[in-house]
C-alpha cells in the first residue's frame, strides 16, 4: 500500500529538524521540506503546531509535533531498518539520551550558546546576554561534556555499529555549538570527540550538517534555493508569518 507523501516544517540549522531528517534518511523516507524561517510562523503554523514546535510532521491526515514523538510514529510505522537496539534494556537507554539530549544538552548548547549569539542578534534584533553565554561556557556546557564522556563507546556508536535514535539526538547541536565557537576538547573528553567525529563523517549527519552550515551563511530569502542546490525537495507551502517569535516557535 503507497503512504501518502511527507512533509516536513522546519529550518534544517535546528538541530531536531537534523535529527528527523538522519532518521528519515537511514529508512529511505522521502521528505518535502518546509522550510519556515526559525522563531517565525503565522496562524495556520499555530493550528498545525499549538505549542509552535518545530519540526511538524505532516503525512496525508497526521500531523505530529515534537521530535521524539516524530521518531517515534517514525519506528512504528516503518520499523526497518530499527533506529533502536532490540535489547529492551539498550532501548530505554536509548530513549534516556534522547530525552537528554532534547533538555539538557539542547538547552547549555542550543538556548545559552548558540540561540543568544546567533539568533538573538540576526532573527530577534536582541542583545546577547553575555553572562548566561559565559557561565554556559565556563560551567554547564563542562559538566555536560563530563557526563556525556561517561556513556560514550570506544567504538562504533552508541548502541552498536549502526549509527541510531541516540547517535541522532546527541550529535546535531554539536555542529550549532561549533559555529559559535565551543568544540568539544580531544583532550579533555576523548570519548566523547571520537564518537562525534564517527557520527559527522560516517553518518546522514555529514552531508545534513554541510546544508546547516550552508544555511547558516545564507540570506534567509535564499536559503530554499540551497536546500535544493544540496538536493532536498521544498514544500510549495510556507508557513513563515513575518514577524519574529520570541519563546514560541521553539524547536523540540
Amino acid at each position: 500500500m503507497s503512504r501518502p507523501p511527507v512533509t516536513l516544517i522546519g529550518n534544517p540549522v535546528s538541530p531536531y529538524v537534523r535529527k528527523i531528517l538522519a532518521i528519515c534518511a537511514v529508512k529511505g523516507i522521502e521528505v518535502a521540506i518546509d522550510p519556515i524561517t526559525p522563531f517565525r510562523g503565522d496562524e495556520r503554523f499555530s493550528e498545525l503546531s499549538p505549542l509552535r514546535r518545530i519540526p511538524v510532521w505532516i503525512e496525508g491526515d497526521v500531523t505530529l509535533c515534537d521530535s521524539s514523538i516524530i521518531a517515534q510514529y517514525i519506528e512504528d510505522t516503518r520499523p526497518e531498518p530499527s533506529v533502536l537496539p532490540v535489547d529492551p534494556r539498550d532501548r530505554a537507554r536509548a530513549r534516556w539520551i534522547e530525552e537528554y539530549a532534547d533538555t539538557r544538552l539542547f538547552d547549555v548548547l542550543g538556548w545559552k550558546l548558540f540561540f543568544q549569539i546567533a539568533i538573538k542578534p540576526r532573527i530577534l534584533k536582541e542583545e546577547i546576554d553575555r553572562n548566561l553565554v559565559e557561565t554556559a561556557r565556563a560551567v554547564e556546557i563542562p559538566e555536560t561534556f563530563d557526563y556525556l564522556e561517561t556513556v560514550m563507546p570506544e567504538t562504533g556508536f552508541l548502541f552498536g555499529e549502526s549509527a541510531g535514535l541516540a547517535d541522532f539526538s546527541l550529535a546535531p547541536a554539536f555542529l550549532n555549538a561549533r559555529v559559535v565557537g565551543t568544540e568539544v576538547d580531544a583532550g579533555r573528553w576523548p570519548k566523547l570527540a571520537a564518537w562525534l567525529g564517527r557520527v559527522e563523517a560516517d553518518t546522514p549527519m555529514k552531508r545534513l550538517n554541510a546544508l546547516a552550515q550552508a544555511l547558516m551563511s545564507t540570506k534567509l530569502a535564499d536559503q530554499p534555493a540551497v536546500m535544493a542546490e544540496h538536493g532536498y525537495v521544498i514544500a510549495e507551502r510556507s508557513h513563515d508569518g513575518g514577524r519574529a517569535m520570541r519563546g514560541p516557535m521553539s524547536p523540540t
